[in-house]
């Protein structure tokens, strides 16, 4: 990172900015892993109700990869990463509240710039790291908390629920299991055998994926199930839809492409209510140790290829955070 002049945002403001240059992760071309390299940029700064952030830690996620691959499209060059935790470094415009060298957290999904793997990143939404937490955890918590109480809501659940989370044991599952859990309902999951511990750990039962799995459900809940949330792979619509007995009662974040053939709420698109609060709260929640979401490994960011490609394979084992800055 290579520091210039302080810069004023506002002629009215003492609020100002670091211009400079930095590292970061760039897509010039979508694609395999080999089209991930590291430039040398400038820094974004901050705009109205925004902070930039000295990154110290980027979380990972399947989006990364698809993001990547050129699923979602958007324009080049584009970065990659959407969790990031750090300190605060300049202030926007009419921010208040926060300071710099403040420990923060937060979503890059909801505004700001678009790669959390960079030395420098602006958010527009973001919580305070409680105390005695790490930079790695606070990083891997924003879009997994979002998204696990998200979906919960969309579908309603609540106590004296029985809910199926189909490909529940990835970090959304299992941060949903425990939210569920303490709601009071009873969870179902599909997990592999390398998470059929934890996930009972969790307060999960666990089933296996593949054929027979509305029968393996049914032996189960013989009554079928109150709620369905699907985070697996494609093509278990119908069979999601029958054990919930209607689409109403299913939310996918996976299987975008038959959502709507199938009459299912696709959740995560244009239109969806975001929960921008729910990340403090989870990450609250952590700190009290009433929740849990363990950082399987952490890595330096160097190694932001073979993490993406260890998530797309389906071989990690859990939430793998990139160390940006020590």
């Amino acid at each position: 990172m290579t520091l210039g002049v302080i810069v004023a945002i506002a002629n009215d403001d003492t609020k100002c900015y670091q211009e400079a240059m930095m590292r970061a992760v760039q897509i010039d071309t979508f694609g395999g892993p080999e089209v991930l390299r590291f430039v040398e940029t400038d820094a974004p700064a901050p705009g109205p109700g925004q902070i930039q952030v000295e990154v110290r830690a980027c979380g990972t996620n399947p989006a990364d990869w698809v993001v990547r691959e050129g699923a979602l499209g958007g324009q080049l060059p584009q970065g990659t990463g959407f969790e990031i935790a750090g300190v605060v470094s300049a202030l926007g415009e009419g921010v208040e509240g926060t300071a710099v060298g403040d420990r923060v957290f937060g979503n890059l999904f909801f505004g700001g710039t678009t790669s959390g793997a960079a030395e420098f990143a602006v958010l527009a939404h973001w919580g305070a790291i409680p105390d005695g937490m790490s930079f790695e955890q606070a990083a891997a918590i924003p879009m997994v908390a979002e998204t696990a109480v998200r979906v919960l809501d969309e579908v309603g659940v609540a106590e004296g629920h029985t809910v199926f989370l189909n490909g529940g044991s990835g970090a959304v599952g299992q941060l949903a299991t425990q939210i569920a859990v303490r709601r009071g309902a009873r969870v179902i999951v599909t997990s592999g055998e390398a998470k059929e511990a934890l996930m009972r750990e969790l307060g999960a039962e666990v089933t296996r994926y593949g054929e027979g799995l509305e029968e393996r459900v049914r032996a189960l809940a013989p009554q079928g199930v109150d709620r369905v949330v699907d985070m697996g792979r494609g093509g278990v619509l119908p069979t999601l839809i029958a054990l919930a007995g209607d689409p109403s009662r299913l939310v996918t974040i996976s299987d975008f492409e038959h959502a709507a053939e199938f009459g299912v709420r696709a959740s995560g698109r244009e239109g969806t209510d975001f929960r921008l609060d729910a990340p403090q709260t989870v990450a609250d929640a952590i700190a009290a140790g009433t929740l849990s979401l363990p950082v399987w490994r952490v890595e330096p960011w160097e190694k932001i290829a073979e993490v993406q490609e260890d998530i797309k394979s389906g071989t990690a084992k859990g939430k793998t955070v990139l160390r940006v800055s020590a």
